[in-house]
């Protein structure tokens, strides 16, 4: 796919990667059905409780069918709303969500676009979706809607500070910031061993960035009614859950690439297994990972889950940052 880039544009490349953004969406949107219907297993199984087990065999309609409900539920919009910007939001929560799988390079071979700042956009990107959040919980001339919306984006903000600082010991590690050569650079050792401490700063802000178990405090029922989403009927609704999967998706795949080295195998004398089997591994280990902190772990409260990230997460990325760096002018003998 990448070659086809440095090619003059016509009309057969055009449709090439239109057809090739055709097959992703359909890949992510198959994803997110069975990873809603997976995530209600899991939990089941971890809580004693039987998941979905009636529509289809074992159960495996019952997300198909909940999304055809929405699809034709009534959508409906208060009386007061900003006609506009209450359109508009559900589109700014999902666009940059599908986007950012642009620069992901599942296999050394299957990527859209191979871009040298890569780790750039997609923290660039990632960031617009919360305008989608705040610009919903405005719109909606609603107080729970507003409240909602603006925790979000305290939140999101918040811990995107520690996001970003824990990305920044594998670059320094890796000496670039295109996710190709991030992952050819882990050949030896994936940047998990080294940098533990970044990994699990990433970890625990993708948590708070994806707004799931236990940060999800955005969408806290118990004083927020479903916070700024709580005016969402039918297929707007639906775009909003979509683009938390769908950013799962992306984190997901991100943090295959970054630290667990991508489509590379665990021991050279297992490379005869396909590389995109290698990385569906790594990336199902992550999304399991997910369901079992949202099965296991209670919501923070407000002032907590606020300071955990500038008086927790901040600090232990900045150390992570000096250490790799300290190691890095003693391997090249500055120090």
């Amino acid at each position: 796919m990448t070659s086809w880039l440095q090619q003059t544009p016509s009309f057969t490349n055009v449709l090439l990667f239109s057809m090739a953004a055709i097959v992703l969406l359909l890949v992510v949107l198959a994803f997110v059905t069975y990873a809603i219907y997976f995530e209600r297993k899991v939990i089941g199984w971890m809580q004693l409780r039987y998941g979905p087990n009636r529509v289809g065999p074992l159960g495996l309609l019952q997300t198909v069918s909940d999304v055809a409900k929405l699809l034709i539920k009534e959508d409906t919009r208060p009386k007061n709303a900003d006609r506009a910007l209450f359109t508009l939001a559900p589109i700014l929560a999902y666009a940059p969500a599908f986007a950012v799988l642009a620069v992901m390079p599942f296999t050394d071979k299957l990527q859209f676009a191979d871009l040298g700042i890569g780790v750039l956009y997609y923290i660039a990107l990632s960031g617009i979706s919360v305008m989608g959040v705040i610009t919903a919980g405005w719109a909606s001339n609603n107080k729970y809607s507003l409240i909602g919306g603006m925790r979000s984006a305290a939140q999101m903000i918040s811990y995107e500070v520690p996001l970003v600082m824990s990305v920044v010991g594998v670059v320094l590690m890796t000496g670039s910031l295109n996710l190709k050569d991030i992952v050819y650079a882990q050949q030896d050792m994936w940047n998990i061993i080294p940098q533990i401490l970044g990994f699990g700063v990433f970890l625990i802000a993708a948590q708070a960035e994806l707004n799931r178990s236990p940060f999800d405090l955005p969408e806290a029922e118990s004083e927020l009614v479903a916070g700024y989403h709580v005016e969402y009927s039918g297929f707007r609704f639906a775009m909003f859950m979509l683009s938390e999967y769908v950013y799962m998706f992306g984190m997901g795949a991100l943090i295959t690439i970054l630290f667990l080295g991508g489509w590379l195998p665990i021991h050279p004398s297992l490379s005869f297994i396909p590389p995109i089997i290698w990385f569906i591994l790594k990336f199902m280990c992550y999304v399991f990972l997910q369901f079992w902190i949202r099965a296991t772990m209670p919501r923070f409260r407000a002032d907590q889950l606020m300071g955990f990230a500038w008086k927790g997460l901040l600090p232990i990325a900045l150390l992570n940052i000096l250490l790799t760096a300290v190691v890095i002018s003693f391997q090249k003998g500055f120090i």
